[in-house]
């Protein structure tokens, strides 16, 4: 079977789905590689780097999708994506494919016949951590969050005794310690600043703890704020008004506040009031990673970095496609062990015992087969089926 690797077509998108080095590795389930022209050079991966790891090239993307049984995406077809027209029946897609979000792409999959998984709904259990892009890609916009705010703070980070007195450090806040969270504390921490973390779910204080960061306890009731597979669940809107006060003095004494609190599917949840920027210090800076869900800070304008009381409001999105080596590199390995768990000898296994395949699988023979997204589209629930063997 030839897994086809299209150049990606998302606006601003630079990372690719595979990169040369995996091409061996997906080899070993009985896999070719065709990688169409170019794909990989905005991540730094060229054409000939593919070549010699055994990939073969295609100039013409219209080939590509005719000649491949699988395709890899990073950012996978949209409901208005030219490549739909491209897809044929018994094509496996695999890719980001944004189902809680724009479900409207699965039904066209489905009516193409394609059976396509999904790497957000990866479960959260260990034998699925090497697959678990969303992860790996929230480690980089956590990562980018705090140099972003670095480079755009009009003070230094560190502590510095010098001759000319000494400088403070600079104090960030970080509002959800998933793993962007997580990253941005570390990454913050390393520059010098001294972080503050909070998140609803309490059992998360041990993590940010060890990281150098001090938890912020806001005295709020947080049962059931931790959903399944370790996600945060949303709340009510008069939990997170409650928050919203007694996190406004937090916010206050920051240099930096960096906003991490998406909820799949859902509208970001507003925690940092205008009336909060206003009482930040001038200079100040907000980081929210929740833009494209609509933001965590009520002033953020996603893909803009607007300025409101002296204050600096980014709202950046898909920041990992700014740093599209490495990006690529761990989506890449995330893809090919997803890859290696669907197939052996060159054949679909499609066995909807494994959690991984049975949490992935969003359309298949037809049917939108997952019962969320089902739910988002309108659908009735489907009768329970299982799926075992081969399909090609």
């Amino acid at each position: 079977m030839i897994v086809g690797v299209p150049a990606e077509t998302y606006p601003d998108e630079r990372r690719v789905a595979l990169i040369p080095a995996m091409v061996p590795k997906i080899a070993g389930t009985g896999l070719t590689t065709l990688v169409e022209s170019g794909a990989g050079a905005q991540a730094g991966y060229p054409d000939s780097a593919f070549e010699a790891q055994g990939a073969r090239l295609t100039p013409d993307r219209t080939a590509l999708f005719s000649s491949a049984d699988v395709l890899v995406y990073v950012h996978g077809p949209d409901a208005s994506s030219a490549d739909l027209e491209l897809l044929r029946g018994g094509q496996v897609v695999i890719g980001l494919l944004n189902p809680l979000g724009a479900p409207e792409a699965a039904r066209d999959l489905a009516e193409k016949g394609v059976t396509a998984f999904v790497l957000e709904l990866v479960p959260r259990i260990s034998r699925a951590q090497p697959m678990d892009a969303l992860s790996s890609m929230a480690t980089i916009a956590g990562y980018k969050a705090a140099l972003m705010a670095a480079e755009s703070l009009p003070k230094m980070y560190p502590m510095m005794i010098t001759a000319a007195g000494t400088i403070t450090p600079a104090r960030v806040f970080v509002v959800g310690a998933g793993v962007a969270g997580l990253q941005a504390i570390v990454t913050s921490r390393r520059l010098g600043a001294v972080v503050h973390a909070y998140d609803i779910r309490p059992v998360v204080k041990e993590q940010v703890e060890s990281l150098g960061a001090r938890f912020v306890e806001l005295g709020l009731e947080t049962e059931g704020a931790e959903g399944s597979g370790g996600y945060a669940r949303a709340m009510g809107e008069e939990f997170y008004r409650r928050q919203r006060e007694v996190m406004a003095q937090v916010v206050a004494e920051s240099d930096v506040v960096i906003t991490t609190a998406a909820v799949p599917g859902r509208q970001a949840p507003t925690l940092i009031t205008a009336a909060m920027v206003s009482d930040m210090r001038p200079g100040s800076i907000v980081v929210d990673l929740a833009a494209e869900g609509g933001g965590n800070c009520e002033l953020t304008r996603p893909r803009e970095t607007v300025q409101a009381h002296g204050v600096t409001i980014a709202g950046p999105v898909n920041l990992p496609s700014t740093v599209p080596y490495h990006a690529s590199q761990m989506y890449a390995n995330n893809v090919a062990a997803f890859l290696g768990n669907l197939f052996a000898d060159g054949q679909l296994r499609l066995n909807l015992e494994d959690p991984i395949i049975h949490d992935t699988l969003l359309t298949h023979e037809g049917e939108v087969r997952n019962t969320r997204v089902r739910e988002l589209l309108g659908l009735p629930a489907m009768h329970a089926h299982t799926a075992e063997g081969s399909s090609s």
